[in-house]
């Protein structure tokens, strides 16, 4: 157990977490339903045309378009557009490979000078 905790420690978190808030967000949504509901003195039932699931579904897609559009957008996008000098941006990644191979070929040649000493 131990080892699989400090192997998938932050999946298990984060999984974790989301459980939790979509419990949390389960429950609320059903309070509200079943106040809303005896409000307009009707019965608050789980299923059905008039059931809580559809409300429950609603507000879990609305949730979860929102942060996987906005998590797609950042991710996917910066992975192939350019923002000058931005960190999530991929130009430093070849800046720097650039730079590495010129110090490569430098070193390269003074080894060969080295060598034929």
């Amino acid at each position: 157990m131990r080892r699989l905790w400090r192997d998938y420690g932050l999946s298990l978190t984060i999984a974790s977490m989301f459980i939790v808030a979509w419990l949390l967000q389960t429950w609320t949504g059903w309070v509200e339903f079943v106040s809303e509901q005896a409000a307009h003195g009707e019965p608050a039932v789980a299923f059905g045309d008039d059931g809580y699931v559809w409300r429950w579904a609603q507000a879990t897609f609305e949730n979860w378009q929102s942060e996987f559009l906005q998590v797609f957008v950042f991710i996917v996008l910066t992975t192939f557009l350019v923002h000058k000098n931005s960190h999530e941006s991929p130009d430093a990644d070849y800046d720097t490979e650039a730079s590495l191979r010129r110090i490569e070929a430098k070193l390269d040649a003074l080894e060969r000078k080295v060598a034929k000493g």
